[in-house]
C-alpha cells in the first residue's frame, strides 16, 4: 500500500494496550510472507517483554540488544526458524534502557543494512500506551499496523495511539480488529453483495 523504497520493506506491529494480539498478527505476517516465498527476518523489539523467543522456541540470549551494545554480532543474533525463508533476531537480555537502544544510531543503521538483505523486515514493538519505543521506531520504518482487540482496546488508548503518531509524523498504515465476535457482524453476505454490486453483471 506504501511507496517503494530501495531494498526490502520494513512493517512494524504494535497495539494500543497489551493483551490485542500484536505478537499473534506480526508472526502470522511473517509466516505469510515466508510461504509467499519472500526472504523474511521478524524482530523481536520488544525488549521489556519479550515473547517471540518462546513462540519459535529459541534462545534469547544472542539477540537484537546483544547485537546494538556489540555483544553479539549480526550473524551470531539471527537465528533460523521451521518456516523456509523465515529468520528471527530474537530481543537479546532484558537492558535496562529500551528506549536508548532503540534510538541509538546503531539500530538505524542495523534496519538499513538488513533491507539490503531481505525482501521484508517484520517488527513486532511494545504497546504504545505504556511506553514510547513504538513512536522512536516509527520513523525508521515503511508501515505501521495497530492491532486492536474487539471488546478489549479502549477508545482513548486507540485515539491517542493514534494522535501520538500523527503528532511525530511517523508511519501509519491502517489497524488491524481481531477476536471479533462473528454473532455481531454483517457476514460474508455483507461483503458478497458489495462485491456483486461492483463486479457483478451490468
Amino acid at each position: 500500500s506504501s511507496e517503494d523504497k530501495k531494498g526490502g520493506k520494513i512493517i512494524m506491529v504494535s497495539s494500543p494496550g497489551p493483551g490485542e494480539g500484536k505478537t499473534t498478527t506480526v508472526c502470522n505476517l511473517a509466516i505469510t510472507y515466508a510461504n509467499l516465498g519472500k526472504k523474511t527476518l521478524l524482530i523481536d523489539a520488544d525488549l521489556r517483554k519479550p515473547v517471540m523467543y518462546k513462540v519459535f522456541n529459541l534462545n534469547k540470549e544472542k539477540g537484537l540488544t546483544g547485537y546494538i551494545i556489540g555483544k553479539n554480532t549480526l550473524t551470531e543474533c539471527i537465528s533460523k526458524s521451521d518456516v523456509e525463508n523465515l529468520d528471527i533476531v530474537t530481543s537479546g537480555i532484558n537492558p535496562p534502557n529500551p528506549s536508548e537502544i532503540l534510538d541509538s544510531q546503531k539500530m538505524k543503521k542495523l534496519l538499513e543494512k538488513l533491507r539490503g538483505i531481505y525482501d521484508v523486515i517484520l517488527i513486532d514493538s511494545p504497546p504504545m500506551i505504556a511506553v514510547t519505543d513504538a513512536l522512536i521506531l516509527s520513523n525508521l520504518i515503511d508501515d505501521f499496523i495497530l492491532v486492536c482487540r474487539s471488546g478489549v482496546t479502549q477508545k482513548g488508548a486507540l485515539d491517542r495511539s493514534i494522535k501520538s503518531l500523527e503528532q511525530i509524523k511517523g508511519a501509519f498504515t491502517g489497524a488491524v480488529l481481531n477476536a471479533v465476535d462473528s454473532s455481531i457482524t454483517y457476514g460474508s453476505g455483507y461483503y458478497y453483495s458489495y462485491y456483486q454490486y461492483y463486479y457483478g453483471d451490468k
